[in-house]
């Protein structure tokens, strides 16, 4: 590894929380000549971070035309949904079973950290802390193949949210967390589900088809 150069993962990561932040928006293209600048790297580095994030459906690569940071369809959208409301469940199910003190003060410390990103109408905080939420759950039930779904499918949906609606909406319902957390502490394995999907389809039904563009990125502005 180059001295000082940033990794393949570390770069990978950096783009995955632009994206989580609603900072790069679906369709961007994403330059190679311009990425590699940005990071001060080699287009061939770039090349496999690209790689690595297309394995993962965050990114699209188009033989003659480039990158692009995914545009998942409507449909995508419901199956990603569906997809989550079958894993959520088994989450709550194990994080009951397994949570300890410690875990539930690490998840009371992250709906403190979110209410004071809504005190602060902190919209790009917002958005990356309510999909740090549901994958500290995924961490905390122990089962590392639902947490690497969940690393998965948590950007995608944040993809999702910003194509299918409105900017002024809230990436969570604001008490959700809140509520799914004190099921959690009861051990109320019924009410946390039902809390649990209730939350993802209230998103889900928010969704609504937009426009979609494929603009270039200001990379300067992204890591700024």
């Amino acid at each position: 590894m180059e001295a000082g150069k940033p990794t393949i993962e570390s770069i990978a990561e950096r783009i995955n929380n632009a994206v989580m932040e609603h900072r790069l928006a679906p369709g961007s293209k994403l330059s190679e000549t311009r990425m590699a600048t940005a990071f001060n790297v080699s287009r061939t580095k770039i090349r496999q971070v690209l790689a690595v994030l297309a394995k993962k459906g965050l990114v699209e690569v188009y033989p003659n035309r480039g990158a692009f940071i995914a545009s998942p369809t409507v449909q995508e959208a419901h199956e990603l949904f569906s997809t989550r409301r079958l894993l959520e469940p088994e989450i709550i199910r194990n994080v009951i079973t397994r949570a300890q003190k410690a875990d539930l003060k690490r998840l009371h410390e992250h709906l403190d950290k979110e209410k004071t990103a809504r005190q602060q109408k902190n919209r790009r905080a917002i958005i990356r802390l309510s999909g740090d939420f549901h994958l500290l759950l995924a961490r905390i039930s122990g089962n590392r193949y639902i947490e690497n779904m969940m690393g998965e499918l948590c950007p995608l949906t944040c993809l999702i949210i910003a194509m299918y609606d409105l900017p002024q909406t809230p990436a969570c319902p604001e008490d959700d967390h809140d509520r799914i957390v004190a099921a959690i502490e009861r051990r109320d394995e019924k009410a946390a589900i039902e809390l649990m999907l209730h939350h993802l389809e209230h998103i889900e039904s928010a969704l609504h088809l937009t426009s979609n563009h494929r603009d270039d990125v200001d990379w300067d502005q992204i890591l700024g």
